[in-house]
């Protein structure tokens, strides 16, 4: 068994046997996690894919001597199906804003918390990717057309087809590839998160920490800021984010030079390239596999398309009408298409 492994490992790392060993609340991965105490508490973890355990501990050990703030990796077994790491507590930062999340209104802590976390951000894009193997990254080296057009198909199968809405593909592929154009515009030697958010943020005695990056590559800064800003379940009003983009820039700034208006004009891209991703995902995973956390995240997401849309977008005019009219549909009719 995987626990047999890790509990091997516990002990050669630490030379004492473990107390307990206890399962944690995964992500939408094929990774165990478990929460192994003793001596020390440490975080083991067991994953079916050896080439997704190796990015993981790849780029975690490189970020480590960066000085960037993720799990250190401690040990990891000789076929690679399982690794212990640090433990880093239980705080997600998606947890410890809630109160701001629930009613809208951020107090002045996690307004602190948040911008602490943004302004890790540049860190990790650009001293990451410094003597970064891209080779190693997993399931792809960088962010290309394919990628591009997975996910915006991801999107017109598992979640636009499942609405309903009765719309000419040749008109949308039509405007996917000028979306696609305008993202692939923006590529960087930089490293890209792929899913930096809230969950993926563990607070230790008040500072941010970084998990889950191991489906990052090569890509532009831009998706990073979407992923966070736009997270649908997080809230976030406009003013907060405005305000984060600042923050991003200033520190950005710091590694080469951004003109803002250009970079918030990009950027607006990429928050609806992104929305349509996770929009995929919640039809999977919500509409398709009935899984509640995904069900609920879908009218947040809604709502994001709303406020992205208030003014038309003339480089891709059908897909911008398409998402209006999304945006504005009942969610209940969205929500109860796969019971």
């Amino acid at each position: 068994m995987n626990t047999n492994i890790l509990i091997n490992l516990y002990k050669q790392y630490t030379g004492q046997r473990h107390e307990s060993l206890e399962p944690l609340t995964g992500s939408g991965s094929n990774r165990r996690y478990y929460r192994i105490t003793g001596r020390i508490n440490l975080i083991g973890v067991c994953g079916e894919s050896i080439e997704e355990n190796r990015a993981f501990i790849y780029m975690a050990r490189h970020f480590h001597t960066k000085g960037i703030p993720v799990p250190e990796v401690l040990a990891v077994s000789d076929d690679e199906s399982c690794y212990i790491q640090e433990d880093l507590g239980d705080t997600l930062l998606f947890n410890a804003i809630a109160n701001g999340r629930n009613t809208g209104i951020f107090s002045t802590h996690e307004k602190e918390l948040i911008r602490k976390s943004i302004t890790v951000l540049p860190s990790i894009q650009f001293k990451g990717a410094e003597g970064l193997d891209f080779g190693m990254c997993y399931p792809l080296s960088d962010f290309n057309r394919r990628t591009v057009m997975w996910d915006l198909n991801y999107f017109k199968y598992c979640f636009l087809k499942a609405t309903g809405i009765s719309f000419n593909e040749n008109s949308l592929e039509d405007d996917f590839e000028a979306i696609t154009d305008i993202l692939l515009g923006s590529s960087s030697e930089t490293f890209m998160y792929r899913d930096f958010q809230s969950r993926n943020v563990i607070i230790k005695d008040e500072e941010p920490y970084f998990i889950d990056f191991q489906g990052g590559r090569k890509g532009p800064v831009y998706y990073d800021v979407a992923s966070f800003l736009w997270q649908a379940k997080a809230n976030f009003s406009n003013e907060i984010r405005e305000e984060m983009i600042e923050t991003y820039i200033s520190e950005a700034n710091k590694f080469t030079n951004i003109n803002p208006e250009e970079f918030k004009k990009t950027l607006h891209h990429f928050v609806v390239f992104r929305t349509m991703q996770v929009l995929g995902t919640y039809g999977f995973r919500g509409l398709l596999e009935r899984k509640a956390h995904f069900i609920e995240s879908i009218p947040y997401a809604l709502n994001n398309l709303q406020t992205l849309f208030k003014h038309h977008l003339n480089e891709y005019p059908y897909l911008s009408k398409l998402l209006i009219q999304l945006s504005e549909m009942d969610i209940n009719n969205i929500t109860t298409l796969k019971r």
